[in-house]
């Protein structure tokens, strides 16, 4: 692993043990052995609380006169639909409609917007950024300038409470703050389905902070929570994961990210495309599939109708920890509907799934 980059908590993840693996690049935690491993993990996100390093996510600065504006001409979703001190989720498309990147953007004010992409996407997203800007405004890559920290669960607000950080902004909301005199981005974001936040300090600032954060949650009855708890959580939500549920080849229509598109907006890129196809309709639409026996769906492997014949592809699965069953989702023919009873080839073993409509549990992040 010595061309993959590291994150400013590396050290911190060796001392604690944590299973590291190739993610996007970055050599981050998949799990942390000594809180019990990924089930563990989950588990304490869902009924207590957890805290991840996601400093691997991309960061970037869109500054200069009107580059909230600028930001808006490109990216998918409407930055007027919100004010600033807000975020919102967006998609980076190419000019075929399909998504580079799936991002959330931070509206600082009419003359600056910062950007968090992930983390194998982020040279491509400020590229493409930067060569469509006007003179005036500047596309500033910082993935290796700020940290990422996520503190999510029930009682993620007890955490930043104790530390005296703001956590009463409404979802999708932040709050410029300050910890131990250095600034610190707090927002109520996520990708867990729990209601929490993502900390943004600067980068040689993240491991006081990550401290501080540890100590508490650990006297909450939580762990810190690897990338694998990430995965599982966000499976059970139906959140998709760039590269696998959206991607190039699969548009926003297809991956029912649809309510992420501007469609009134005079310019994005990939608008032609997409009204095409959105006229048209999408040629298969992305679903959740639940296991019916113990069989668990896995990426790639074909979905078949009740007559053996092909009708799609999942696109993520796993084991889900809170129902304790095999979920996933599935791009699916359009004839394809909600309750459908279909089957898995797990090498060569027809598994039972049946078709529904993520998330698979309850959502809380409001």
């Amino acid at each position: 692993m010595a061309d993959l980059l590291r994150s400013p908590l590396h050290d911190r993840s060796v001392a604690l043990g944590a299973k590291l693996a190739d993610f996007g690049g970055w050599e981050m935690p998949i799990e942390y052995p000594g809180g019990g491993g990924v089930l563990k993990e989950h588990a304490a996100v869902r009924e207590s609380v957890g805290l991840f390093d996601v400093s691997h996510l991309g960061k970037a600065t869109v500054r200069g006169p009107g580059a909230a504006a600028f930001a808006n001409s490109c990216l998918s979703n409407d930055l007027g639909r919100i004010r600033p001190g807000k975020a919102q989720y967006t998609l980076c498309c190419d000019d075929a409609g399909g998504v580079v990147d799936d991002l959330i953007a931070y509206l600082v004010g009419d003359d600056e917007v910062f950007l968090v992409p992930n983390a194998a996407n982020t040279a491509e997203v400020v590229r493409r950024l930067a060569a469509a800007a006007p003179a005036d405004v500047s596309v500033t890559g910082q993935h290796q300038d700020f940290g990422v920290l996520a503190v999510q669960g029930p009682r993620s607000a007890e955490v930043l409470a104790a530390l005296e950080l703001p956590s009463d902004q409404e979802y999708m909301a932040y709050a410029d703050a300050q910890f131990g005199g250095a600034p610190v981005r707090i927002c109520r974001t996520g990708y867990t389905g729990e209601h929490g936040y993502e900390l943004i300090p600067r980068w040689d600032d993240t491991a006081a902070l990550w401290d501080a954060l540890i100590e508490i949650v650990r006297s909450l009855g939580g762990l810190p929570a690897g990338l694998g708890a990430r995965d599982t959580l966000r499976t059970e939500m139906g959140y998709p994961l760039h590269g696998q549920d959206l991607s190039l080849e699969i548009s926003p229509l297809q991956a029912r990210a649809s309510w992420a598109v501007g469609w009134k907006k005079d310019a994005f890129w990939g608008r032609s495309a997409l009204l095409a196809e959105k006229e048209s309709g999408a040629s298969r639409l992305l679903w959740g599939i639940e296991a019916l026996d113990r069989g668990i769906p896995r990426a790639h492997m074909s979905v078949l109708d009740a007559a053996g014949e092909d009708v799609g592809e999942v696109t993520s699965g796993t084991f889900s920890p809170t129902l304790k069953k095999g979920i996933g989702l599935a791009l699916l023919e359009p004839t394809v509907g909600e309750g459908d009873e279909l089957s898995v080839d797990v090498r060569g073993r027809a598994c039972p799934v049946r078709v529904v409509k993520p998330p698979f549990v309850e959502s809380h992040v409001r």
